[in-house]
C-alpha cells in the first residue's frame, strides 16, 4: 500500500468538504473541551478531599450562661463534658475555644471586611469544644453522644457541609458530561455525514480501484483516516483551549476563593490530555469504520 497515495487522498477530501470539515473539528474540539473540563472537575474534588478531610473538626458549641460564666472551661458542666470528649476513643484532640478567643479569630478571619468586624460583638459569639477525631468519616458519634449534654447549644460538623459543597462541584461535573454527550451526539453525526458525503464524491474512483483489484480496506481507509486526522486536530484545539481558559479566565476566579478551590495547573490538563485523545480517537475511527460498512458498499 502506498502511503503517499493515501494520505493525498485524505487531503484531497478533507478540502473538498472544507466546510463540513471545519465543523466537524469545532464540534469535536467542544465537546473534548467539555469532557477535559469534567475530569479536571474530578481531580479538584480528589485535590479537596484529601486537603480537607484530614482536618475536619467537629464543633460543640456551648450556651451562653456557659460561655459567659465559664471562660476557662473549668466548672462543669463545661468541664465534665470537655473530660469526656477527651476520653473518648475516637477523638484525637480537643480544643477549647472561650468567648473571647473566638471573637479574635473571628476578627482575624474577616480582617478585610471592617464593616463586619465593627458589627460583631464577643458576646454573640459562643465558647466551643473543638474536637478533631481519628477518623473524620465517623464525625456522627460527637452527635450521638454529646448532642444532648448539659450545656451543650448546638454541634456542627465540617464534614457535612464539606459533603454539600462536593455535592455541587459533583453536579456541575456531572452537566458539564452531560453537555460533552450532546456535543459528541453532533460530532458523531457529522463524522458519519463527512465520510458518507466524502466517499459519494469518489464513487467513480473507488469503483474503478476496486475494478483493478484494490482491496475493500485499501479503498476505505482514506476516509477513516480524515475522521480520525480530524479527530486529532479537535483534539488540538480542545487541549489548547483548556489552557487558554485556565490562564484567561479560571485563575482569576480562583483567586477569589482565597484557596478553598485548588487550581488547575497546567499539570492537570496534560494529566487528562491522553484521555481526551484516546476519547477522540475511538470516537472518530469508530464512527468512521462502522460508516463505511454500513453505507459504503464498494
Amino acid at each position: 500500500m502506498r502511503a503517499s497515495f493515501v494520505f493525498s487522498e485524505v487531503f484531497t477530501g478533507l478540502r473538498r468538504n472544507v466546510t463540513m470539515t471545519i465543523a466537524m473539528i469545532i464540534t469535536t474540539a467542544v465537546s473534548l473541551g467539555m469532557l477535559g473540563g469534567g475530569l479536571l472537575i474530578v481531580r479538584s474534588i480528589d485535590k479537596m478531599q484529601v486537603n480537607y478531610m484530614a482536618d475536619v473538626e467537629v464543633s460543640i458549641y456551648l450556651t451562653q450562661d456557659v460561655s459567659a460564666n465559664d471562660k476557662e472551661c473549668a466548672q462543669d458542666p463545661c468541664r465534665s463534658l470537655r473530660q469526656d470528649v477527651q476520653s473518648n476513643a475516637a477523638v484525637e484532640s480537643v480544643i477549647f475555644e472561650n468567648r473571647d478567643q473566638a471573637y479574635a479569630r473571628f476578627k482575624k478571619i474577616f480582617q478585610d471586611n471592617p464593616i463586619l468586624v465593627q458589627a460583631a460583638r464577643p458576646e454573640a459569639l459562643p465558647a466551643s469544644l473543638q474536637i478533631k477525631l481519628h477518623d473524620p468519616s465517623r464525625s456522627e458519634i460527637i452527635q450521638q453522644q454529646y448532642g444532648k449534654r448539659p450545656g451543650v447549644d448546638r454541634i456542627e460538623d465540617q464534614k457535612q457541609f464539606l459533603d454539600r459543597f462536593f455535592g455541587l462541584l459533583g453536579s456541575v461535573r456531572d452537566g458539564t458530561f452531560v453537555i460533552a454527550l450532546i456535543q459528541a451526539l453532533a460530532a458523531l453525526l457529522l463524522i458519519s455525514n463527512t465520510v458518507q458525503i466524502s466517499a459519494f464524491t469518489r464513487r467513480t474512483e473507488v469503483g474503478i480501484m476496486r475494478l483493478v483489484g484494490a482491496t475493500r480496506w485499501y479503498t476505505q481507509l482514506p476516509f477513516l483516516l480524515e475522521a480520525v486526522m480530524t479527530g486529532v486536530v479537535g483534539w488540538v484545539l480542545a487541549v489548547g483551549g483548556l489552557i487558554a481558559l485556565k490562564f484567561a479566565f479560571l485563575d482569576k476566579i480562583l483567586n477569589v476563593t482565597s484557596g478553598i478551590i485548588p487550581k488547575t495547573e497546567v499539570l492537570d490538563i496534560i494529566v487528562v490530555s491522553p484521555w481526551l485523545l484516546l476519547a477522540s480517537l475511538v470516537i472518530s475511527a469508530t464512527t468512521g469504520y462502522l460508516t463505511l460498512r454500513l453505507y459504503v458498499r464498494h
